[in-house]
Parts: structure tokens; sequence; C-alpha cells
């Protein structure tokens, strides 16, 4: 007995050891990336070439594919300038220690296109061709032809689409999925009178399916018009096309967004009469639909539900039951919700704190917030653009330019580079406050990370630099705009 409970205490300290170890492999590797993309941001950009800072900082000895991905995600997540996560990525494929994943491709030729560097975004493509064809994948095209649709004309996008088939993907035959994810391209950028017109004249050389029709569904709910939304649906049921999971979902939350919640509830039990099971996203949508209506009573029921529906609770479930509860202005149970989440592992995300945010604003006000904003940052937590634009307008605007600065650091030390209407604000509310010197830092910190600034910041630096006497640094700010405008896509 002696010998067994000895040995029990041995596993427990082996297994407690393990876990140790890993948590700190982990905080290392965080720690190893956090440092990467900060030098790729920092860097001078386009004064100076990338590579041979990351030749000293990144020894290609040490490249691994979830090393990369990371640091490419974060640079994703950060707004990085997309031709630095280029270099990167060439300096990465470069390297005879390096494998790429489809998730570093991916992140790299999403970053290329978001900032509309098609050329560069079609050399990468041909480049992988060659070398890692089995990274092109039907997410890949999406995200390529999602950002033509974007930005440039429908032709184009068809003409894109044809460039795929014929040269990138070429020796492989094009069918359903890739004529689903060109249709996708459309609806996703609520483009339908054009999706509907690749629909007819193409549908003939490529067979639909119900993914195909889901996608055309989900093209017209996020349009808005709930009319065309049952208009299609009643078209796909009569061209023989059964319902199923995705297509409930996507009816009960254009129901729920124009505050129909009664005919949502009506579809869940069509739903079930069909004999599709909600599934989490059906659930978390009705939540959510519930708190439109501030009917916060059924709202708590289906989240009672959800594990009597042998359903797993995750964030986005609580983020739906937040937000109807912030809706009611019952911001102790909201609080008290999140505190819930902390307890039982459920992850915050962005829009758990932005929501909380937006609720404490309408509250408690600027100290409700402040507190709120302390806590995250804490917890090394990085918001997103929509989120750091409202706190700085918050911050700006209520004479709490001092947190607003502190939000611009924290950003610019996890790496990131904080949005353009962000540095408005920022600016704004530094210069009415005579802090001339910090304005400009923080535009320089801009410029040098490879974004231009608003016209409207320039203006009113330059006001201040010409009132101050400080031509040489007006100069300088002249001359790095007009480098990266020589070298970044013209604005939309």
């Amino acid at each position: 007995m002696l010998l067994t409970s000895k040995s029990y205490k041995f596993i427990q300290i082996f297994h407690m050891s393990q876990k140790m170890a890993i948590a700190w492999l982990h905080s290392s590797m965080e720690m190893e990336i956090e440092k990467i993309v900060r030098t790729i941001n920092d860097h001078p950009f386009p004064n100076q070439p990338l590579r041979p800072a990351l030749y000293s900082q990144l020894p290609q000895s040490i490249l691994s594919a979830p090393f990369v991905e990371k640091v490419l995600g974060n640079l994703f997540g950060a707004h990085s300038n997309g031709l630095k996560a280029y270099e990167l990525f060439k300096y990465c494929l470069d390297s005879d220690f390096y494998t790429p994943s489809s998730g570093a491709f991916e992140k790299t030729l999403h970053i290329l296109t978001r900032m509309r560097y098609f050329d560069e975004a079609w050399e990468l493509v041909k480049r992988i061709k060659r070398t890692h064809p089995s990274l092109l994948t039907l997410k890949s095209m999406s995200i390529m032809l999602s950002r033509i649709a974007k930005f440039q004309s429908y032709e184009e996008t068809l003409e894109a689409f044809e460039r795929l088939q014929t040269d990138i993907y070429s020796g492989r035959k094009f069918g359903t999925n890739e004529f689903n994810v060109l249709l996708r391209a459309f609806c996703t950028q609520r483009q339908m009178k054009e999706a509907r017109s690749v629909f007819s004249r193409m549908h003939y050389d490529f067979i639909p399916n119900i993914k195909t029709m889901n996608i055309l569904l989900l093209g017209f709910k996020e349009s808005g018009d709930i009319t065309a939304v049952e208009l299609f649906y009643h078209e796909m049921v009569r061209r023989g096309f059964k319902p199923n999971n995705v297509t409930y979902n996507i009816r009960i939350d254009a129901y729920c967004k124009k505050g129909h919640f009664g005919d949502a509830l009506r579809l869940l039990e069509e739903m079930e009469c069909a004999g599709c099971s909600p599934t989490m996203e059906t659930i978390t949508t009705l939540i959510h639909g519930a708190g439109l209506v501030r009917n916060i009573t059924k709202a708590k029921h289906l989240f009672e539900e959800i594990h009597k529906r042998s359903l797993q609770l995750d964030t986005g479930a609580y983020n739906a039951l937040l937000s109807s509860l912030i809706r009611s202005k019952d911001m102790i149970s909201a609080t008290t919700l999140m505190d819930q989440m902390e307890r039982r592992n459920i992850e915050h995300d962005n829009v758990t704190y932005h929501n909380m945010f937006l609720g404490l604003m309408r509250s408690n006000g600027i100290d409700g917030v402040s507190t709120l904003y302390t806590k995250m940052v804490r917890k090394d937590f990085v918001p997103k653009i929509r989120t750091v634009v409202m706190l700085m307008k918050l911050f700006c605007q209520n004479d709490r330019v001092d947190m607003g600065l502190d939000l611009w650091n924290y950003l610019v030390k996890k790496g990131h580079c904080p949005h353009g209407h962000a540095l408005d604000f920022l600016v704004t509310g530094l210069c009415a406050r005579g802090r001339v010197e910090e304005s400009f830092n923080c535009t320089k910190q801009m410029l040098e990370r490879g974004r231009l600034v608003s016209e409207r910041v320039f203006q009113m630096l330059e006001r201040f630099l010409v009132q101050m006497g400080e031509l040489h640094r007006l100069e300088e700010l002249k001359l790095m705009i007009n480098k990266l405008k020589s070298l970044l896509p013209p604005p939309d």
C-alpha cells in the first residue's frame, strides 16, 4: 500500500512537472512571437530592407510551421503592412529548414489582398504553384476572389476566376466546389445581382448542390432583405433541394436580425419536425434574437436549454446572453456572467469585451470602462480594431487622453500597428491640449510601420508644427508620407 501511495504521488508530481514544462514552453514561444512581430512592425519601412533584421533576429534554424503561422497570424491581427509580412514569408520559403503550412500561406495572401497588393498576391500564388502546389486550396482561392470582388469589378473577378482555373490551378478540374467559392466571393460582399448573374450563366457547367443554394441564401440574408431570403428559399425547394441545418440557421438569423423573434421560434419548431437537429449556432442565434426584442426571460431559458440538448457551452453562447443582458441594461448580471465565464475557463474574446465596454459606457460611464480596460490589459488581451477605435474615441473625447496614449503605447509594445481612425482621435485629443510632441511621435510610429496617416492628421500637425517653427519635423513627415505613397496602393 505504501509503494502504491508513493507511486501515485510520483505520477502526480510527474504530470504536474509536464504541465509546468508545457506552460513554460508555450509562454516562451509566445514571447518570441511577440518579439518578432514587434521587430517587423517597428522596422523603418521602406527606408531599410527588412531581410537583414530577420537574419539577425530570426535564425532560419528555429523556423517551424506552427511558429511562422503564429507570427503571420499576429501580423494579420496587428494590421501590419502587407509587404513586410510578404517579406517574412519569402524569407521563410528560402530556408532549407522550413516547410510552409497552408495556414501561413493563406495568412500571407490575406494580408496582401486586404491591402490590395494584388500583383504581389499573384506573384505569391505562382511561386506556391511551382514549389508547394498542395497549398493551393479552396480557402486560398476564396481569399483571393473575395478581395478581388470587393476592390475590383465584376468582370475582373470573373477574369481572376478564369486565370486561377487555367493558370494557377491548372491540371485540376474545376467543379461545384470551385463554383461555390466564386459565388461566395460575391455573396460575402453583398453583391447579389452579380451572384445571381454568375449562377444563371454558369450553373449548367457546374451542377449546384445544397451548399451552393445556402451560399446564395446567406448572401440574401447578409443584404438584409428578408423577403428575398424567403423567395429564394422557396425557389431552392422547388428546384428539389432539401433544407439542412445551415439552411434553417440562415433563415432563423434573418428573422432574428429583423426583430421577428416569434417567426424565428416557429422556424426552430419546423426545423426539428424536419429532422434537423438544432446546433450551437441555432441556439446562439436565438439567444441573440431574444436579446434584440428585450425578451431576457426567453434568452435565459434558451441558454439553460443548451446543456439539456447535449450541446457544449462556448464563448459564442455566453456572448449572446451577455449581449441580451446588456440590451436589458442589467449590467450587474452581465458582470456576473463574465466572471462565470472565467471560473469555467471559457475565454473572453473581443466580442465579450466590446459588448461589456458598450454596456459600461451607457451605464457607468468612463469610470466603469476604465476598470475593465485595466483588467483587460493586465490579462495581455489585445482588442480588435473596432474596440480600439471605440475606446480611443471615448478616452480622447472625455478628457482621458492619457488613457488613449496608454492604449496606443500598449498596442505598439505588443507589436500591433494601431488603426488610422484611432490615430485621428488621439492626435486630435493631444493637439487640443498642446501636446504636439507626443502627436508627432505617434504619427511617426504609424508611418514607420508602413501605414499612411489621414489627411486630417497631417493637416493638424502641419498647422501646429508651422506655428512652433518645427519645419524640419514637418519636412520629415512629408518625406515619409511621399515615400509610402509611392509604394502603397491608392486609396479606395
